[in-house]
């Protein structure tokens, strides 16, 4: 069985920015809420393709992948349940350092 995919730029916004969903429509508090969670919680795999976004903010990234361990799942159940998908792969590292450094908030 494959895995559910996420791309961020067509299934929630190609302008993803800001930390809290009172920072804006397309926040890393509602990502996280509304994809990682969920999947965290169900003990499934998702594949998360990040490409065809207009960037990524470091608020966005950390309140979304940092925000998990902080939300009470260990670094590496949340590295092991996502795939990331991206043609940068320095984005990737940031994504894996903000999940391991996840319970000190930026």
């Amino acid at each position: 069985m494959t895995q559910p995919v996420v791309n961020v730029a067509r299934d929630f916004s190609k302008y993803p920015a800001g930390r809290y969903i009172e920072d804006g429509p397309a926040s890393g508090q509602l990502f996280r809420d509304k994809f990682l969670i969920p999947a965290l919680k169900e003990a499934r795999g998702l594949t998360i393709e990040l490409d065809g976004t207009r960037g990524y903010g470091s608020s966005f990234l950390e309140e979304a992948f940092g925000g998990s361990v902080r939300a009470g799942f260990a670094p590496n159940i949340v590295k092991q349940t996502f795939t990331l998908i991206s043609d940068d792969k320095s984005l990737v590292e940031e994504i894996h350092d903000y999940i391991d450094h996840g319970s000190e908030p930026e």
